[in-house]
């Protein structure tokens, strides 16, 4: 289905989404350093059923910001609550990724419009990968090193998106480049560096926002992810009061692209029994 491309303004940041479909509106939420692109092989599938907006947050995809907008979680989060309310969307379903699932879940926690969560392998304060790496591109040496780097980085794009498949040879034409692209956009590594720099405030305040999150969840985790520890997920469905875990067998963290046709039914059959 044909998906129609669309601007807003809110709070004086510029949005970008993709619509397409008709039906119960579904919110799609992508990772850091993804964007509406990342959804690519599921809107057709979940359009087919619903009406679906794929956005791009600022500061990712194509919504550029500058340097001194803070593209924090919880940044992010009024930014998708303004959306809904622009868009006057009365109830919604959120899908969304990694730390797209971590705003989602702040979203969920002050706005009565989201009707449920699907969080595919969500940043959450029990999983502690890559902190180490977080906390030292934190740091002003850090930074400096990831602002002189990223202009040269293209050799390990490659290499970087082969470790979020669980297997590799699964990776679709198209892919890198296109995750490439987004990372090259003006300004991205001040974005990127100002979500970094509040990565730890946001995650501690990650575990009060799960407490308020009362709609229903569904977890979806590649048993193969490397990015957002597996082993989190039994912390987190035991803080969330509805909360299920979907596992798929082989699968990394890019769950919705390494094996849609899966990922897709796991997320319709659990709209389903919400409707």
């Amino acid at each position: 289905m044909e998906s129609h491309r669309h601007w807003i303004e809110i709070n004086q940041q510029k949005l970008h989404y993709q619509q397409a479909g008709a039906g119960s509106p579904v919110v799609l939420v992508h990772g850091l350093l993804g964007g509406s692109f990342c959804w690519r092989f599921n809107i057709p599938a979940l359009s087919g059923t619903h009406s679906v907006f794929a956005v791009d947050l600022p500061g990712f995809g194509l919504a550029d910001a500058s340097r001194e907008t803070d593209c924090g979680m919880q940044a992010q989060a009024l930014r998708l609550h303004g959306l809904i309310e622009q868009l006057q969307l009365d109830s919604v379903d959120v899908v969304a990724s990694s730390w797209g699932g971590a705003v989602a879940l702040f979203l969920a926690a002050r706005s009565r419009k989201v009707r449920s969560l699907v969080l595919a392998a969500p940043v959450n304060p029990w999983s502690d990968f890559g902190m180490e790496r977080i906390r030292f591109f934190s740091s002003g040496l850090g930074g400096w090193l990831l602002r002189m780097a990223i202009p040269f980085s293209s050799p390990l794009h490659r290499v970087a998106l082969r470790r979020m498949y669980g297997d590799p040879e699964r990776i679709r034409e198209g892919t890198l480049q296109g995750y490439a692209s987004m990372l090259m956009r003006p300004g991205r590594v001040h974005n990127l560096l100002n979500v970094l720099r509040s990565w730890e405030s946001d995650v501690g305040a990650l575990r009060g926002a799960i407490a308020q999150v009362q709609v229903p969840v569904r977890l979806i985790w590649g048993t193969k992810d490397g990015a957002v520890d597996l082993r989190s997920a039994d912390a987190l469905q035991s803080a969330l009061p509805h909360c299920e875990t979907a596992l798929l067998p082989g699968v990394g963290h890019l769950a919705f692209e390494e094996d849609p046709e899966g990922f897709d039914r796991l997320v319709l059959d659990f709209l389903a029994r919400s409707d």
